[in-house]
């Protein structure tokens, strides 16, 4: 079962799509109002869903080109939700990585190598005992979060504003801040990679953008193994375009390894709070020698997923921020 949130008639909906069919969820305007339910109840996701009448049949694919599609998660005050991520995390990642953070002639290893090969010896540890730390970034609070078919759009200061095609986790806080995770959602975690690229120290700089999520929440277990695309389209032809890879068949991390070493953080178990967290990549059209330039489209498509994640780059048109003394 997947999960939508959108708008019809000006009015906010959520509707399950499962087999083809999607259907309007009565009773609830938002995936978090129906998560917060379902805990309350003591069930799962799916179990509030059943619990609950469905009403009519709605066209997801009309109602994504219409615009009316909204981000799968979102939270009354974007200051509590949270987006976060971790990197180097799939088998692949550190040759995209390593290509930005070339060792010097004397052919020592960068850390993102080292980085890399910490989470192969120990990122997927046996049991429940927790294994090695991932690294991990943070990219901001609700206010960076962008639905489907909206722009995605990089500071004027940036130098680049670059894809990362990726699955993210969506969980929600209990009110007795348990973690509880509601699904997975196709995700495009901008980046500046220039930046990135002048010094791996300049990788949490680089991530402080916005983020793309959608159109669908995937409710129950990630697939172990998930084959998706990610194009580049500029002026209606696909200009790059690969297959990536997630899903931990893929993986140097488990997904519960890298839940533990966010989680681990009373700060990010608030009652009420939102997370989005991003689980990494090992494609990117970066690292194959391709620059998007603004108005190009991004565009991260995997089956399990329903429709596409779309988005226009665009270019802020803001002025330096200055600090005034009182």
């Amino acid at each position: 079962m997947r999960l939508v949130q959108l708008r019809i008639d000006g009015k906010r909906v959520v509707a399950a799509s499962q087999g083809g069919d999607a259907r309007i969820v009565t009773g609830t305007d938002s995936v978090r109002a129906l998560a917060l339910a379902a805990i309350e109840a003591g069930r799962s996701l799916a179990e509030e869903v059943a619990a609950r009448s469905l009403g009519r049949s709605v066209d997801l694919a009309a109602a994504l080109a219409a615009g009316d599609v909204l981000a799968p998660i979102d939270h009354d005050d974007p200051a509590h939700l949270v987006l976060t991520g971790t990197g180097l995390t799939h088998l692949g990642s550190a040759d995209a990585r390593d290509k930005m953070h070339q060792a010097a002639a004397s052919g020592t290893e960068t850390d993102s190598i080292r980085m890399f090969r910490m989470g192969l010896e120990g990122g997927k540890p046996e049991g429940d005992a927790p294994g090695v730390q991932p690294e991990w970034f943070y990219k901001g609070d609700g206010t960076g979060l962008i639905g489907p078919g909206r722009p995605l759009t990089s500071p004027s200061f940036a130098l680049d504003g670059g894809e990362e095609p990726e699955i993210a986790g969506i969980y929600l806080i209990g009110h007795d801040g348990r973690v509880h995770r509601i699904g997975f959602a196709l995700g495009n975690e901008f980046s500046d990679h220039v930046t990135e690229q002048q010094n791996y120290l300049y990788l949490a700089h680089s991530k402080l953008r916005q983020a793309a999520i959608g159109p669908e929440l995937l409710v129950g277990a990630l697939p172990q193994d998930i084959r998706g695309t990610s194009s580049l389209v500029r002026g209606g032809e696909t200009i790059w375009s690969a297959p990536f890879l997630s899903g931990e068949a893929n993986m140097s991390h488990s997904i519960a390894n890298l839940e533990y070493h966010h989680f681990k953080y009373a700060q990010f178990r608030r009652p009420g709070d939102v997370h989005i967290h991003f689980f990494g990549t090992a494609t990117l059209s970066f690292a194959a020698g391709m620059r998007a330039a603004p108005g190009d489209v991004f565009r991260i498509e995997v089956p399990e997923f329903g429709l596409p994640l779309e988005n226009k780059l665009a270019i802020a048109d803001e002025t330096q921020h200055r600090v005034h003394a009182l």
